[in-house]
């Protein structure tokens, strides 16, 4: 296989504003559609709604990656690719090996018991990341910011297609009410960051970081991070009120999602930087 080409200082990624100008276009819009929804009561903007706000907080979360990538070497079209067809991929597969491995829950409406949202976390993580692994099969696996921008990529794509999903059942659920169906999409928007993105992208670091040029490897360590992100994934989905703050519009605060949140984000972003710290040294050992 073919060295990469050392990348000049000149051309190294500069951060840019672009995921912020994203983001308050992307709230204008879920603002301005809705509005007008609700004003012309015309339902066939529903889907609109949906759509922007379901992959609004998912594709920001992936473009502010990418705007801090520093020097990977990953092109637009390679993170576009790994959110569209990896979130696909991925909830296909997690869809087929949960209706084969994990029985309903006697009350649809109480959610997971605490087994089987561990179930869930580890049929997940894994599909997401075998996905990962797939997409990256061409590449060479030793950069972790790589696996790191991937993983976010895939992880975003799977939870925009999932909280569409949750949204449209939202709907059915509250027999029509679409005003529950858009509150379901505004939590599990605010909630996004601090997910799946985090999970799949923490793996995909420590698979890029531990593999060779040519071929992954499944280390000991790679094993236990799968482990640990499939238990903030499962804690995520069966621990949802154990810790909560009730406010005045009568929704509850989830306590237990941000603590799990803030372990994720204090993970991923000691990786992203770790990630850094090598590439600016090798950066300076091809430059010197």
């Amino acid at each position: 296989m073919a060295e990469k080409t050392p990348v000049s200082p000149l051309k190294l990624p500069r951060r840019s504003w672009g995921w912020l100008r994203a983001l308050l276009v992307g709230i204008v819009l879920f603002i301005a559609t809705t509005v007008v929804m609700f004003w012309t009561t015309n339902l066939n903007l529903y889907p609109t709604v949906l759509l922007i706000g379901n992959f609004l907080v998912p594709v920001v979360f992936v473009a502010f990656l990418y705007d801090h990538q520093h020097l990977s070497e990953l092109s637009p079209d390679a993170v576009t690719k790994s959110f569209c067809l990896g979130g696909i991929l991925g909830v296909l597969g997690a869809s087929i090996l949960e209706s084969l491995l994990i029985p309903a829950p006697a009350n649809p409406t109480k959610g997971l018991s605490l087994g089987g949202a561990f179930g869930v976390g580890l049929i997940e993580e894994g599909c997401k990341i075998v996905v990962v692994a797939f997409l990256a099969r061409r590449m060479r696996h030793t950069s972790q910011m790589d696996g790191l921008l991937l993983g976010g990529a895939v992880g975003m794509g799977f939870a925009a297609l999932e909280s569409t999903g949750y949204a449209f059942t939202e709907l059915l659920v509250s027999h029509g009410h679409i005003g529950a169906s858009i509150t379901e999409t505004i939590i599990r928007g605010l909630f996004a960051p601090l997910g799946h993105g985090v999970w799949t992208g923490i793996l995909g670091a420590v698979l890029f970081r531990q593999s060779a040029p040519g071929r992954f490897r499944i280390t000991w360590l790679v094993i236990l991070t799968y482990l640990f992100v499939s238990t903030l994934h499962a804690l995520w989905d069966g621990l949802p009120n154990t810790l909560s703050i009730p406010t005045a519009l009568g929704i509850s605060f989830p306590t237990t999602t941000v603590i799990l949140g803030a372990a994720g984000i204090g993970t991923l972003t000691a990786l992203y930087r770790q990630a850094r710290s090598r590439q600016v040294q090798e950066l300076a050992s091809a430059f010197p």
